[in-house]
């Protein structure tokens, strides 16, 4: 087995939840806060690619439970569905993970703790949706591996601010992370301080 090759700033970028049709009762709170993510997490990825920073989209099977990476895709990109264009913008590219998970955090029943590790990845960037949901748990799962967060406040949403808010305080507060959003702190600054 070839060994790990340690990603730069031992770090790696997790998009969570961002291929999503946005199907769900009271879903247009959600849609307009995740769309105003949008322009941090395109920037933070092309910071990524600069440095040369994995990119991983950690993303719910949506309930269905045969499908794979480009079948979740074009389902929501192919659609008629709110999240479309949300999906169109931020549409994984070939060269990015892609990590399907059950469940609300991107460790559980998932490759990624298996992944992460291979990779050389010690401190995680994590954006995307629900922050109170599946971004918190993900936080959670990743804290108590012992990763490093960087969780930028304008690269994660919820359908309500407030609880966007309480989901921060928690991470920030309960996991040590840096909630700092993207004009306080950049991906280079991050990575920096990583040596």
């Amino acid at each position: 087995m070839a060994e790990a090759v340690e990603a730069p700033g031992r770090t790696a970028l997790l998009i969570i939840d961002m291929v999503n049709a946005l199907e769900f009762d009271d879903a247009a709170p959600m849609r307009a806060a995740a769309e105003a993510t949008v322009a941090p997490i395109l920037r933070l990825r092309e910071a990524a690619d600069v440095a040369g920073v994995p990119v991983i989209y950690v993303n719910d099977n949506d309930d269905q439970w045969h499908s794979e990476r480009s079948r979740l895709i074009d389902r929501v990109v192919d659609s008629d569905a709110p999240g479309r264009d949300l999906t169109r913008r931020l549409r994984p590219r070939e060269n990015d993970y892609f990590v399907i998970k059950p469940q609300f955090s991107g460790f559980y029943a998932t490759n990624l703790p298996v992944l992460l590790p291979r990779l050389g990845v010690s401190r995680l960037v994590l954006t995307g949706v629900a922050a109170d949901i599946c971004v918190l748990f993900t936080a959670a799962d990743a804290h108590m591996r012992q990763y490093a967060l960087w969780v930028p406040e304008d690269g994660v949403a919820s359908s309500d601010p407030q609880r966007t808010e309480w989901a921060l305080e928690i991470m920030r507060n309960s996991m040590g992370a840096d909630t700092r959003p993207t004009d306080a702190r950049s991906l280079p600054d991050w990575i920096e301080d990583a040596d």
